[in-house]
């Protein structure tokens, strides 16, 4: 019964518009259970024909029929499904995949069928038995002798379980004792009810099999017949052939990964410089930014607003403007600027408002303070509120009655090693400010220290208890109703909305009030720190596109390489979108590889720096490598590994099954 037909088989090659014919006019069949030995001379268009039954050559005339369906009525998929289902092929130089192993070369023709791993090392370890290495299954093919190549490329053949198998000149590298020992196998495969189809020059190995076709000139010259064939039994196939899976291109590409090693590793070093250095500008500018916000936020809460009178007549004017105008007066604690209790009711309507805190905030005239024998002049009074912070105080707590802060330069005065010792102790205050009749009078306050803040007095004000400081100006006929509040607000997204609330207040269709946070005074040091670390980052990005051209260079080279193992692949029956993928698979495991070392290189960068830095910092971590720059340099990463992938990986899989497997 023929399983295969080659009717009017023409074929011929071109050189500019001159036609060189290879084939001209084949008429022959192949019956299951036969060993045919196709014989002639090198240039008579043996192999030519071998490419065509294999559905590697589509372009000629005639027709290719297999179990009577048509090969040329056939698309591309068809194609690679009819090499995977099938046939097998046996290649005159072997065409093992040098960085397999013996088992692994055998396993790529597994990995087209529906097994389970399980199995396919089963059936695989099965057929090297079968060729008598299976104890040579875990060396690579270098470690063999031609003999046992061709015998594992037999095994390969076998693995799917074909109907024809194609030899072309399958001892042709072989001695006289392993060529018999390779005619023998095929001659059993021949039995086993399969059609074996040998390409040959040789008599002695054509008069091996049960008929040999003679083919001169791209003629068939004669078709002699010198046994019986084989009597074949059906046996259906224990499984299904498919297109390779995704983990088994994972587990080919992670192979070759894995291969090249040292390689991968120098551009795996190129890329993770790019990716530390992205990462490590990106986590120093969240370090400088963070500890910045720390240095400020340790000395008041920028989400406590102050909220000051509104004294400009001009309704017009920004907040900004019309808070230089308040602070201009604020010092003289006028009537002007005092804040009347109906005012604070407004405040503390608000929604999200909590409380709203009174506060001084007066630059005295002739203000000095003695400590001790020292005297020390100083510019301001304030009074504690939430906007001072519980960490700003170095030493003690915050201030009580008849109690004042005082900042640690004023505190070294009194004793240069025992500062911390004079809370607890009275020190005395001297100055003037305007009464409500606008004459200047002086107070006079003894105070005890009930704690110190970092600073001197030029920097920080005296910071008092408001109730004990209220009843001193009032007893010195001084406004003694507050000049600031501070509302506490429930939660820090609330802030703005809160402080625009109170900037709209108004009382007979004039503003009420100016406002001042921190919070205003952070987002423009914060953006800039932000500018000059993604400016930073993306000048370390460059060596990114140097790595991209590292990739995509030595992906070509990988293609170059590996045309034979391509050629191989699509012999075997492996798509063009397998190809592709293949060596996509391979470049984004670098790209992931990469990321990794970059990753730890960070970290490790990272813990150094601020161990070096700690003391200068006060034990803050200057470099803070954020989860989301880890997560961006990953995908950074993959997605260079992609785009560099693209171009290499579209011209593997384009390339000529036949050419690339003639390639040396």
């Amino acid at each position: 019964m023929a399983i295969l037909e080659l009717k009017n088989i023409r074929k011929s090659y071109f050189l500019g518009k001159e036609e060189f014919p290879v084939l001209k006019g084949l008429d022959v069949s192949f019956d299951k259970g036969d060993f045919v030995s196709i014989l002639g001379e090198s240039g008579g268009g043996k192999s030519t024909l071998m490419n065509i039954i294999g559905g590697l050559d589509r372009k000629y005339d005639g027709e290719v029929i297999v179990n009577g369906v048509k090969q040329a009525d056939k698309k591309e998929k068809s194609m690679d499904e009819y090499r995977r289902d099938t046939v097998g092929f046996i290649f005159q130089s072997f065409n093992l995949v040098s960085y397999l192993s013996v088992l692994d070369n055998v396993l790529i023709s597994l990995k087209m069928t529906d097994l389970s791993h399980k199995d396919q090392i089963k059936k695989a370890e099965e057929l090297l038995t079968q060729v008598g290495l299976i104890e040579h299954k875990k060396k690579s093919p270098n470690q063999l002798s031609g003999g046992q190549k061709q015998r594992v490329a037999i095994a390969r053949a076998l693995a799917n379980d074909p109907d024809i198998i194609i030899a072309d000149e399958p001892t042709g590298a072989l001695d006289s004792q392993n060529t018999r020992d390779v005619l023998e196998i095929l001659s059993d495969i021949a039995k086993s009810g399969k059609t074996v189809i040998v390409v040959t020059h040789s008599q002695e190995v054509a008069v091996h099999g049960t008929r040999i076709v003679h083919l001169a000139d791209g003629q068939i010259t004669s078709d002699e017949r010198i046994k019986t064939a084989y009597t074949t039994t059906e046996t259906p196939r224990e499984f299904k052939t498919k297109s390779l899976s995704f983990s088994a291109k994972s587990r080919m590409a992670s192979q070759h990964f894995l291969h090249n090693w040292k390689q991968n590793l120098m551009i795996m070093i190129g890329v993770a410089i790019g990716l530390f250095s992205v990462m490590f500008f990106l986590g120093m500018g969240n370090g400088a930014k963070g500890y910045m916000n720390k240095m400020i936020t340790d000395l008041a809460n920028p989400n406590v607003p102050m909220v000051m009178k509104r004294v400009s007549v001009d309704e017009k004017k920004k907040n900004k403007d019309a808070l230089a105008d308040t602070q201009q007066v604020l010092g003289t604690n006028s009537e002007k600027t005092a804040i009347s209790d109906d005012l604070i009711k407004k405040v503390e309507k608000i929604d999200h408002v909590k409380k709203v805190e009174k506060v001084f905030d007066v630059a005295p005239i002739d203000a000095s303070v003695t400590v001790g024998k020292v005297k020390e002049a100083f510019p301001e009074i304030q009074t504690w509120s939430s906007v001072n912070t519980a960490s700003s105080i170095k030493v003690g707590h915050k201030p009580g009655k008849n109690e004042v802060v005082i900042p640690d330069t004023l505190a070294k005065k009194w004793s240069k090693t025992n500062w911390k010792n004079i809370v607890g102790k009275t020190i005395h205050v001297d100055y003037k400010l305007v009464d409500k009749n606008g004459k200047p009078v002086s107070i006079s306050q003894d105070l005890k220290v009930s704690g110190i803040v970092k600073g001197s007095p030029a920097q920080n004000p005296l910071t008092m208890n408001f109730a004990s400081t209220s009843k001193t100006f009032a007893a010195k006929n001084v406004v003694s109703d507050a000049n600031v509040i501070v509302p506490t607000i429930d939660d820090s997204h609330n802030v703005d909305k809160v402080i625009k609330k109170i900037q709209a207040l108004k009382t007979d269709d004039k503003k009420d009030f100016v406002t001042f946070s921190l919070s205003t005074v952070l987002k423009p040091i914060n953006t800039i720190t932000s500018i000059v670390s993604i400016v930073l980052a993306l000048i370390a990005g460059i060596s990114l596109l140097v790595s991209l051209m590292m990739i995509i260079a030595t992906t070509y080279m990988s293609v170059a390489e590996r045309t034979k193992e391509i050629g191989i692949l699509r012999a075997l029956g492996a798509r063009k979108g397998d190809i592709r993928l293949l060596f996509v698979v391979e470049t984004v495991l670098l790209g992931l590889a990469s990321a990794a070392l970059g990753i730890i290189v960070a970290f490790i960068g990272e813990a150094g720096v601020n161990a070096a830095v700690s003391g200068l910092l006060d034990k803050y971590n200057i470099i803070q490598v954020s989860v989301s720059a880890v997560l961006g340099s990953v995908v950074i990463a993959i997605v260079i590994a992609l785009f560099a992938s693209l171009m290499p990986a579209g011209k593997a899989a384009k390339l000529n099954p036949i050419e690339a497997l003639s390639n040396d």
